[in-house]
């Protein structure tokens, strides 16, 4: 037994190595045909090349096996390693997926005076590629040059697959195109680089000028590139005939290949083919089936996905945890929580729990049907979670009305490691246009800006509406027009906010534009657009909309579309043309039919009309406290307080109680909330007062009570002390002189504080903005842009 000691920098190595007890026979004859000096010499240099050979062949192998530690260790106690240990390091740390080091390794090559050859740089590419280490990708590109191996084909193609996997897909082909030679994997890696950067039409076509300008047939991998390309343009056609090519040359055999067509056909939503194709499969693996199974779900046969797991079981072949994030994924469509709990069950006993996956599937489909709290439980249990957890459980309470908790957690998300993405974005918009804060609104569509989302066209729309929504027509507007490339759901969302503002002129020419400009209207466009006519009064247009809806577009009004033709024909007091049209409409009255006729009624002080409309509302909706109100209301308008009582008895038999009114003025800073005589605020007195001197110069009666417009609490409040009078003096008094005021309210305004909110706008020479439960009011100049219909 021979021991080499090899010299370390840092430790010392002992190697033991067995060597044959006589030496080989070539070389003793080595040995025995030099001089003394000559063969110590010649035996000096053979001892050092076998250690050094020896030390490379054991970093090979450590390398080879995957022991890095014990190959670096070796590699730094050599004296200076040549390009082939450097290569050895670099190869075996790629494979070992350590591509920081292999990067490292790299750059201390060139620092040690060595120069990188044709067998360092594509380790080191495929290492930039992974790491997605795009400006390190371009610094080695530009090095090729510098060591001309810009041209090297196996480097080539490495540059394909990184330019690639950046999105840089021009580089890529720009790189293809200067290769003077190229292989099929030169084409497969175009092929497949089109396809990853979603350019389906030009991957098929490079595909199919692969076999002129090579002189060779695909392989498996160009195919089943190729079949992602189909599947990116739904492109049928295509699929067939590639299908059609793997027929022809025996290329069904390859269960990968044909796992590929099979996701192609499901993805083209042709589910026959997709059978067809699986049933002819011998050997089906699991991912097979996870591919049908996912096809089912895709094209909305969720019934189909599930049983589809059942046949799997039966043919003895275990799911994976793809099997259960697929299959979980099917029930949250379907918002089915009996078959998703079962599920869960199914992987905590094959302990596929706890796994990151699973566990957000699970959150998303508690988070749609309706179980908050078990997806809040297993969002906070979770040991590990990426954004699409987080994503999920916001998007859970969104779903669940809890507009706050998700706005915490989006604050949570920002302060977490974890980076927003664009549909993080995209997800937390409608909360915060659901609270109606304008102040927040404003900070999440800067977070957009900053973040460079603005200019994603989802966002936009949603922005958009959340401007609208929260009383800032005017920045709705600048968003709209900010858009470069608007799609119909962009022009309906416009239409929508001129609606719910009452700007019905302004609506019909907008309109007008966007039809000059190609876009054909859909059954949202005449919604927004009878909703603005409903709410300003125009009558005519909108009877014009209506009609031109069936006759010129083959559209079939829905429900919503009438409630918006009842309050418009309501607007005219004809109630005998009101219910006839309502008696011919094809559809069944819905409560928010009868809900349009009974507002209709009492803006015309029409009590036995409002009694009929509240007598339907409450035989759809028992538990209707508006209907119940109004009458009231109108009953003690005309002095019928016997009624008024018979109503509130009802409501207390039904365990019915009038929504208390609640109204937010917001300020540039803050958001400020206000109930009916509100004594809670730091500056009540002050709010109070200006509230009274303000009625005093509009000419209003300052000690009115409202004992005739809210009866059900009868002299509790004077109206110049309801919470909208409130809010807007606050505001007033709070704001720059000349601002607008925005307030919203919960409930409907009452027609005193209409009136008033008319005359302080004409005093104060502000413009008055009031959200409340049906449309926003812009009072300006003693005028309300509702025509004093609402």
């Amino acid at each position: 037994m021979a021991i080499f000691f090899l010299p370390t920098t840092n430790t010392s190595h002992t190697i033991l190595l067995s060597t044959p007890k006589e030496p080989p026979p070539k070389y003793s004859r080595r040995i025995k045909a030099t001089a003394a000096p000559v063969q110590l010499k010649s035996k000096k240099l053979t001892m050092q090349s076998l250690e050094k050979a020896f030390l490379s062949q054991t970093i090979l192998s450590y390398a080879k096996s995957g022991r890095m530690e014990e190959a670096r260790q070796l590699f730094d106690s050599a004296k200076n390693p040549d390009l082939f240990l450097w290569n050895t390091m670099i190869r075996g740390y790629t494979y070992a997926k350590f591509y920081e080091e292999v990067i490292a390794l790299y750059h201390n090559m060139f620092s040690a005076g060595l120069k990188a050859n044709s067998f360092t740089f594509p380790f080191v590419i495929k290492s930039c590629t992974y790491l997605a280490a795009t400006k390190e990708g371009l610094k080695v590109h530009a090095r090729l040059f510098k060591c001309g191996l810009d041209s090297n084909f196996f480097i080539g193609n490495s540059l394909i697959k990184m330019y690639s996997a950046f999105g840089l897909i021009d580089d890529a082909q720009k790189v293809f195109d200067e290769m003077p030679a190229k292989d099929l994997v030169s084409w497969n890696s175009m092929i497949d680089g089109y396809a990853l950067n979603r350019e389906g039409r030009k991957a098929l076509s490079c595909f199919k000028d692969l076999p002129g300008s090579l002189g060779k047939q695909h392989d498996g991998f160009g195919i089943m590139s190729a079949l992602g390309a189909c599947s990116l343009e739904a492109s049928l056609k295509s699929g067939r005939e590639i299908h059609g090519y793997m027929i022809r040359n025996d290329l069904e055999k390859d269960t990968k290949v044909v796992t590929s067509l099979l996701d192609m056909y499901c993805k083209c939503k042709d589910m026959s083919s997709a059978e067809k194709v699986f049933n002819r499969i011998p050997i089906k693996t699991v991912v097979t089936w996870n591919s049908l199974i996912g096809g089912y779900s895709l094209n909305e046969q969720y019934a189909s996905a599930i049983s589809c797991v059942k046949k799997m079981l039966c043919e003895n072949t275990e799911p994976d945890t793809v099997t259960m994030v697929k299959l979980i994924a099917a029930c949250a469509a379907m918002e089915n929580a009996s078959v998703g709990k079962t599920i869960h069950a199914y992987s905590m006993r094959k302990g596929f729990l706890p796994h990151m996956y699973i566990e957000t599937a699970l959150t998303d489909l508690y988070g749609k049907c309706g179980e908050l709290r078990s997806a809040q439980l297993l969002f906070d249990r979770m040991l590990e979670k990426n954004l699409v957890s987080w994503n999920a459980m916001l998007a859970a309470y969104v779903k669940n009305q809890e507009y706050r908790k998700a706005i915490d957690l989006f604050v949570g998300l920002l302060n977490d490691s974890v980076e927003p993405d664009l549909y993080t974005t995209c997800a937390i918009v409608p909360a915060f246009t659901e609270l109606a804060s304008l102040k927040d609104g404003k900070q999440i569509h800067s977070y957009a800006v900053r973040k460079g989302f603005s200019n994603n066209l989802v966002l936009s729309n949603s922005i958009i509406y959340m401007y609208a929504k929260c009383g800032d027509l005017k920045s709705s507007r600048e968003v709209f027009d900010r858009i470069s490339h608007r799609d119909l759901i962009s022009w309906n969302t416009i239409l929508l906010g001129y609606g719910i503002h009452g700007h019905g002129k302004a609506a019909l020419d907008l309109f007008s534009d966007m039809k000059a400009k190609g876009y054909g209207p859909d059954e949202l466009t005449f919604l927004s657009l009878l909703t603005a006519c409903s709410v300003s009064g125009v009558t005519d247009e909108g009877w014009v909309l209506f009609k031109s809806m069936q006759k010129d577009y083959g559209l079939v009004p829905q429900t919503e579309h009438y409630v918006c033709m009842v309050d418009l024909i309501g607007r005219t007091g004809d109630f005998d043309e009101t219910l006839r049209f309502i008696d011919e409409m094809p559809l069944a009255p819905s409560a928010a039919i009868w809900g349009s006729l009974l507002r209709a009624s009492r803006n015309s002080n029409n009590i036995e009309v409002a009694e009929m409309a509240a007598e339907r509302i409450s035989e759809i909706q028992h538990d209707n406290t508006g209907c119940y109100v109004t009458l009231c209301n109108m009953y003690a308008d005309a002095g019928r307080w016997d009624d008024v009582s018979r109503v509130r008895d009802l409501m207390s038999e039904k365990g019915l109680r009038k929504t208390d009114a609640v109204s937010l003025v917001e300020l540039p800073t803050k958001q400020y909330s206000f109930v009916n005589s509100d004594m809670s605020h730091a500056e009540s007195l002050v709010i109070n007062e200006a509230s009274d001197k303000l009625s005093t110069l509009i000419g209003m009666n300052l000690h009115k009570p409202d004992d005739v417009f809210d009866p059900i609490h009868i002299g509790e409040v004077m109206t110049n002390r309801h919470s909208v009078r409130l809010a807007v003096v606050f505001g007033l008094i709070s704001s720059r002189i000349g601002s607008p005021v925005l307030v919203k309210k919960n409930v409907r305004i009452c027609d005193d504080c209409h009136d008033a909110l008319k005359k302080i706008s004409k005093f104060t020479c502000r413009e008055i903005v009031i959200g409340d439960s049906s449309i926003y009011h812009h009072f300006c100049e003693g005028s309300c842009s509702c025509g004093d219909y609402w």
